[in-house]
């Protein structure tokens, strides 16, 4: 049965990626490995991921990347409005052209040049997207230290950088305590190289996102917190009061009081740490992480 099943859908492929090509040809876009544009074309993976989105008829969406628009579609079909930001010029037109969806508006422009709020009316909104590769990190990171962030994100990633997002200690990294500290995240589904034209050598993974409308920290503070978070993985091999003396320029025995303060152990490293260890190291270290007191 499943040879049957993987011959089934190996027909279904070669059906449906002659179709995406041409279209892609026809409009004169060439999918870029140096951005990782694979276009989706798997309409059942389409639907799973609206699935997640759990939108209802009054929600506004923001989709980042619509590309030929096979998402944005099952989007209009669920959602109220849905803001479709797109980069590339031909595929902007071609979405104007070909989507008949009175509640779709094309933005053509760069997510990480867009101010949120002034692109949602300062309204309520969720992210919905199959996002580029090569930017999906960045996406992800602009949207959660917006003013105005989301309700929710749901977007597929590279497989690997959805791993890393929802990783625990000891296999944290900048990006996951950078996530964690905005949302709590989690890994839907799992999705192969077949849904994709082209195929990408690699897994994809759909990630969602419910995002805490009240972060723990803001003004002086947060950006305290990502001060030592960044000082912390500045040197990843070494023990976490070297790295930080060094990134900070403080004086070994200062950190090593600070951090045993905060209830940690000088010799640890990084990746060890949750997000919570992390925030206690702030209120240890204060508003001003390189200041000596």
């Amino acid at each position: 049965m499943r040879r049957r099943e993987r011959s089934r859908q190996r027909r279904e492929r070669e059906r449906t990626e002659p179709t995406f090509r041409d279209l892609l040809e026809e409009i004169g876009v060439r999918p870029s490995k140096a951005l990782g544009q694979n276009f989706l074309h798997d309409t059942r993976i389409v639907q799973r991921i609206a699935e997640v989105a759990d939108l209802g008829p009054d929600d506004l969406v923001v989709e980042v990347g619509p590309g030929l628009g096979i998402l944005t579609r099952e989007l209009a079909r669920r959602a109220g409005t849905v803001i479709a930001v797109e980069l590339d010029t031909r595929l902007a037109d071609h979405l104007r052209e070909s989507l008949d969806a009175e509640n779709v508006r094309i933005v053509e422009g760069d997510i990480l040049d867009l101010d949120l709020a002034e692109l949602v009316g300062k309204r309520p909104y969720h992210v919905v997207a199959n996002l580029p590769y090569s930017v999906a990190a960045a996406v992800i990171e602009h949207v959660l230290e917006s003013d105005h962030r989301p309700g929710r994100m749901v977007v597929m990633v590279q497989r690997e950088v959805a791993e890393r997002i929802v990783a625990r200690p000891p296999e944290m990294s900048v990006l996951a305590v950078a996530v964690q500290f905005y949302a709590v995240p989690r890994i839907a589904f799992r999705v192969g190289p077949g849904a994709f034209v082209p195929r990408p050598r690699v897994d994809s993974a759909v990630l969602r996102l419910d995002i805490n409308p009240n972060p723990p920290l803001s003004g002086a503070e947060r950006a305290a917190f990502f001060t030592l978070v960044r000082a912390g993985f500045s040197q990843r091999r070494k023990r976490l009061a070297n790295a930080l003396a060094d990134a900070l320029d403080l004086p070994k025995s200062v950190v090593e009081e600070r951090l045993t303060a905060a209830g940690i152990d000088p010799d640890r490293r990084a990746e060890t740490l949750s997000v919570e260890e992390w925030l206690a190291m702030q209120r240890s270290f204060g508003a001003h992480p390189s200041e000596v007191d």
